[in-house]
């Protein structure tokens, strides 16, 4: 049996999907989603500098415009961390939630806690037709936390000198 390196199909996968929702496909649309594929969660500064040595000639106002047609098509999510610039993922075929490190700010997907989307079902909707729940739990990345065990360590348990100064 041969093993695949890649699954078949990658390559075309944006361009179709592109077509789909009625957008035309170009390079720009195409290298930009690939870019967000390979860094989930990702800044526009971060989207632009993995895209460019795709692209001839690529600002980040065409970014801009790019992931706003983007998201109304419902090709990309925008989300919008607290305390960070608006992100972007191309996870959107569920209602997830994420996790956001409030040391590093590193940020990871979280499946929904319990049942279909929406996930979450408010108390009174008021008339609401309820499709989406936004949560984002805020605190520690495994890192952060070692580090600030670290931290705290260092600091109730200073090191010795063994040459005090007089």
């Amino acid at each position: 049996m041969t093993m695949l390196a890649e699954p078949v199909g990658v390559e075309s996968a944006w361009p179709e999907r592109l077509r789909a929702v009625g957008l035309r496909v170009t390079p720009r649309r195409v290298a930009l989603l690939e870019a967000l594929d390979a860094h989930p969660h990702a800044l526009v500064d971060e989207l632009h500098a993995a895209a460019a040595g795709a692209v001839d000639h690529l600002t980040k106002q065409s970014v801009y415009i790019s992931l706003n047609d983007f998201v109304v098509h419902g090709l990309v999510r925008r989300i919008e961390p607290p305390g960070s610039a608006a992100r972007y993922e191309t996870r959107t075929a569920d209602n997830h939630h994420h996790l956001v490190c409030e040391g590093c700010g590193a940020i990871a997907d979280v499946d929904c806690a319990v049942g279909a989307a929406p996930c979450l079902t408010p108390a009174d909707d008021a008339g609401f037709v309820v499709h989406t729940a936004d949560v984002t739990y805020l605190g520690l990345c495994s890192k952060c936390q070692s580090a600030q065990r670290m931290a705290a360590d260092n600091s109730t348990n200073p090191t010795t000198n063994p040459h005090p100064e007089n």
